[in-house]
């Protein structure tokens, strides 16, 4: 059997074979760090989940607790309320250093991270 191509034209068809691999490969890539960026995102919001819940259960038993201590429900409520006022406007003062950056820096380095086969 007799290879009529000439090395040219070889050349140019491993250049397109490898063109079309590296393409390939790439949104293999992009899909496997997207995989892992939105299920490790949808397993720390479960996590989130839980722990709000919990907090919001704890701290009904906490104004109820305060208001009967103080004579009046309402006042455990308004104590609670203003807790969380209060750590409303440090989480708004401070967003960028406590939330933005660490999160930002997290997903950056789950999409840099390399894969040990």
């Amino acid at each position: 059997m007799i290879d009529d191509a000439t090395p040219i034209e070889t050349l140019f068809e491993r250049a397109q074979d490898y063109s079309k691999s590296t393409i390939k490969l790439f949104k293999l890539n992009a899909i496997d760090k997207s995989a892992d960026i939105v299920s490790s995102l949808l397993a720390r919001l479960a996590v989130i989940m839980t722990v709000v819940l919990s907090v919001v259960i704890i701290n009904i038993g906490i104004s109820i607790w305060i208001g009967k201590m103080l004579g009046e429900t309402f006042y455990g409520f308004l104590i609670i309320g203003g807790f969380y006022a209060f750590m409303a406007l440090m989480l708004h003062l401070y967003r960028y250093q406590w939330i933005k950056h660490p999160i930002s820096n997290s997903i950056v380095k789950k999409m840099m991270k390399e894969k040990m086969l």
